[in-house]
């Protein structure tokens, strides 16, 4: 597979990234905030869901993510990522504030948070290199169905 480039301009760009980036380890060292650029930019690990070498081999990306016309950042809850200099990003999404501003919030594992307070939505992801196999594979619960249950009205 050739190397990904996207840019997002809305909410639903958005959601392109974030399956794209589901499970994604970013250090928190290659995480930065320019607020004379107004650019928040990072380097991750992406698991690249869409590729397997093998049965039992898998592949991850290196992979360079920001957001232009950023007014602020807020993290919360970073202290597993303190300790271990380590997060596991679970999520990109947007919540609308005055159009076209808003936030775009990346959540990882563990419940930290990045909030990024932006302008409008104006991101770009590129692959940076070529992909190395790893063996283990991120393995999300199955959540249990939800047994139908009847109106008694009725």
């Amino acid at each position: 597979m050739e190397n990904l480039k996207l840019i997002a301009l809305d909410d639903e760009d958005l959601a392109i990234f974030s399956a794209h980036l589901q499970d994604a380890v970013v250090k928190t060292a290659d995480m930065g905030f320019l607020p004379r650029l107004q650019r928040f930019a990072m380097v991750l690990n992406r698991f690249d869901w869409d590729q397997q070498v093998c049965a039992n081999e898998t592949v991850r990306r290196r992979t360079g993510l920001h957001f232009e016309r950023v007014r602020d950042v807020k993290c919360r809850n970073m202290e597993e990522a303190r300790r271990t200099g380590v997060l596991n990003l679970l999520a990109v999404t947007f919540i609308p504030g005055e159009a076209p501003s808003g936030f775009v919030l990346l959540t990882f594992s563990g419940g930290a948070e990045v909030r990024l307070e932006v302008e409008c939505i104006e991101a770009g992801m590129r692959d940076l290199g070529p992909a190395w196999g790893c063996t283990h594979a991120p393995k999300h619960p199955v959540p249990e169905e939800v047994p139908e249950t009847k109106d008694s009205a009725a």
